[in-house]
């Protein structure tokens, strides 16, 4: 059974679109600065397909078809990852998101604070028990 034009233009057009996004597109190269930080780019990549077409009907055994296809593509940064002495923060370049994406990159600093209270209270108390 011989393939239909339309599933080449879907082939052509979805073949288009990987090479344009990949998962460097989402994740950026690492950028290394002096002090031994590294910025890592975050983008949000969006993108749209559209295929169609018809087969004309002929008075031959010819067939006729038209057809067209169409992708658009948008890419945004929105965060940058941070790794600076083994400690991660993400900054994000827009408040434009919900409680729960700000409570969830919000989530590593807090744990990082809790974490430093409880040590805090730990060393208080063995300086208490050496005094003793």
């Amino acid at each position: 059974m011989s393939e239909h034009p339309i599933q080449g233009l879907m082939d052509v057009t979805l073949e288009k679109i990987k090479s344009m996004v990949d998962s460097n597109t989402i994740i950026g190269n690492p950028i290394n600065m002096a002090d031994g930080t590294m910025i890592l780019p975050v983008s949000k990549v969006t993108f749209g397909f559209a295929s169609g077409g018809s087969d004309f009907p002929t008075k031959t055994s010819k067939d006729l078809f038209g057809g067209g296809s169409g992708a658009g593509v948008s890419i945004s940064p929105i965060a940058f990852l941070v790794v600076h002495e083994g400690n991660v923060r993400l900054l994000q370049l827009s408040d434009t998101s919900n409680s729960l994406d700000r409570a969830i990159g919000m989530m590593p600093e807090m744990v990082d604070k809790v974490s430093d209270m409880f040590s805090k209270k730990e060393n208080k108390k063995d300086a208490d028990k050496e005094q003793k």
